[in-house]
């Protein structure tokens, strides 16, 4: 057997590369599924920051009432603009809609009812592979005694 033959045969029966081109081939897939992951548990930290953002609202709705200031639509959803994007939320703002609108026939007689809207576009970091901005919704009702 020549010599050329016996390294030819030699580098057929070498296995030692074929964990490097495994990895290759699976190793994108694993790395997609680990940032798919990571992409639903923020999207789930944003749902949850939404519901304590309208619970923060309505809180500072109630004692707003309370002390005889009777903030508007418009002054509500400043105040919730300003704490989502401060800390400990830190919304992006270009992803980011409050509606605050005063209902006119209420669930409750004698309570003003305002419906709070919160949507947000969770920002994205796996549209190489075509997925991007997840829109969440908020919806809560703050009842206040005028």
């Amino acid at each position: 057997m020549s010599k050329l033959s016996r390294l030819l045969l030699a580098l057929r029966q070498d296995r030692s590369g074929s964990v490097a081109i495994e990895f290759g081939l699976i190793g994108p897939l694993f790395l997609a599924m680990f940032l798919g992951v990571l992409q639903i548990g923020i999207a789930m930290q944003n749902q949850n920051a939404l519901r304590s953002i309208s619970a923060d609202v309505a809180r500072h709705a109630a004692v707003m009432y309370q002390q005889g200031t009777k903030p508007d639509d418009d002054s509500i959803e400043t105040y919730a603009y300003q704490i989502a994007e401060a800390p400990p939320y830190g919304l992006r703002s270009t992803g980011l809609t409050i509606t605050a609108d005063t209902s006119d026939s209420p669930q409750f007689t004698g309570a003003k009812e305002i419906s709070l809207t919160i949507e947000y576009a969770v920002p994205s970091f796996l549209e190489f592979i075509g997925v991007g901005e997840l829109p969440l919704t908020y919806k809560r009702p703050i009842f206040v005694m005028p």
